[in-house]
């Protein structure tokens, strides 16, 4: 072939006009005996081929066997043509078959099911790479917001030794013969790295054996954390809303071809931009409920997936609710002075999405007495003995502090309006699906 340096399908979109030189797999392809029309597709975009008969006479045996995923390397000139997929086509000159392609298994006809045994492939098609680089946009734009505030990014073990979250949700795992777990959450080895640092967050894998079969639970999933000292409660919610509001705003900026082509209205998201968020109290959220939803909810009882949902319709961005009830939250979680016995509330908050995509955030302000929290361990039925180490953080110079999580599929698949939470990761690990 002609020496040519090769460059990317959208590089030449944008030259518009001359010879080019392209490559990719075939994502379409039809033809007749005098034509093959190939629509390729590269990480950028894809473009209409033409390739003459007449010009590739000996190659045509090969050419007219060519099949979806066929990769190829074309030579040839670029030219407008309204009628072509992305508005113009390559008249080719050359092509080398570089790898050929029978049969690909993937097709219209496919259920979700079907899709997920095939995942390795299904990541080829056009939805899976637009939600792979919105991901990609999503976690620089993390990074970006917490560095420009002075965050330094600290990573803490997946094994641990004892539960964060909650021990149901445990996964146990063989240690040299010793039981271990996976981590739940990055918290109890984030919080001693503060007195340093001050200022961390983390970008991880977490894992919750939550025996669920819904379109927004997986069981291997990304956090992005943050810790900090010194801070208070209020700086919690407000580098939350932040936060979002910079991810938003850098995917609307980069990536609306990405939303269209997976089908979403950015044009929802455009709230999350212009209003502050509603701050709400658990006890506001459960008068709205009875008020607007007809949902009575016990005082007490933890926000399910419904009720939150319910609470998502009343606004067109993410809410955050506060001051839960202790009882339904982490051994950590900073007691609000002065609630009553039997009615104590936490320095707490979720931030729940619009359009019914349940929480993205969970933070809190922390317990800083050492007594106070193996009474918590306690009612928890967990042994204080397994925390000491947790404990000497309280013991030299604590400090206030505080930190949330955040669950990068779940604000994923709110922003690009997927139906599982399932297409905002590579490879999905649910309790049914562990392969490939």
């Amino acid at each position: 072939m002609t020496d040519q340096k090769f460059i990317q399908i959208s590089e030449a979109l944008k030259q518009g006009k001359g010879k080019v030189s392209v490559r990719g797999w075939v994502a379409r392809e039809r033809g007749s005996n005098e034509f093959k029309f190939l629509v390729l597709r590269d990480s950028t975009s894809i473009i209409q081929c033409v390739l003459k008969r007449e010009r590739f006479k000996k190659q045509w045996p090969e050419i007219d066997k060519l099949q979806i995923e066929a990769s190829v390397e074309i030579r040839g000139t670029i030219k407008e043509d309204k009628r072509a997929p992305t508005g113009f086509e390559i008249q080719a000159d050359e092509i080398n078959i570089v790898g050929e392609s029978d049969k690909f298994p993937i097709n219209k006809d496919l259920n979700e099911e079907l899709l997920g045994d095939r995942r390795h492939l299904w990541l080829r098609s056009r939805k899976m790479t637009s939600i792979m680089k919105i991901r990609d946009t999503v976690l620089d734009a993390m990074r970006e917001h917490w560095h420009k505030k002075g965050f330094y990014e600290y990573h803490s073990p997946i094994l641990m030794g004892m539960q964060a979250e909650g021990g149901s949700t445990l996964f146990k795992v063989d240690y040299f013969g010793k039981p271990m777990y996976l981590s739940q959450t990055w918290q109890l080895h984030a919080e001693p790295a503060i007195f340093s640092l001050e200022k961390i967050f983390t970008i991880q894998p977490a894992f919750r054996a939550e025996k669920s079969k819904t379109s927004r639970h997986i069981t291997e999933l990304w956090m992005a954390e943050m810790e900090v000292a010194w801070e208070n409660f209020d700086y919690l919610q407000d580098d939350a809303e932040e936060l979002i509001k910079h991810v938003v705003s850098r995917v609307l900026k980069e990536r609306k071809t990405e939303l269209e082509l997976i089908g979403r209205d950015w044009k929802k998201l455009e709230a999350t931009l212009k209003k502050k968020f509603p701050r709400i109290t658990y006890d506001d959220a459960l008068k709205l409920l009875k008020e607007k939803k007809k949902i009575n909810i016990a005082w007490g009882k933890d926000l399910r997936t419904i009720e939150e949902d319910k609470l998502s319709e009343l606004y067109d961005t993410p809410i955050m609710v506060r001051h839960y009830p202790k009882i339904v939250k982490a051994f950590y979680m900073k007691q609000v002075p002065g609630t009553k016995k039997g009615k104590e509330t936490v320095f707490g908050f979720d931030m729940i999405a619009p359009e019914g995509y349940g929480e993205l955030v969970g933070g809190s302000q922390r317990e800083e007495s050492i007594e106070k929290l193996k009474e918590n361990l306690k009612e928890q039925g967990e042994n204080p003995e397994k925390y000491e180490f947790y404990f000497d953080t309280r013991r030299y110079g604590s400090v206030p502090h505080g930190g949330f999580g955040m669950g990068v599929e779940r604000v994923i698949s709110w922003i690009c309006g997927l139906e599982t939470i399932k297409d905002a990761i590579a490879f999905p690990r649910t309790m049914t699906r562990y392969s490939p």
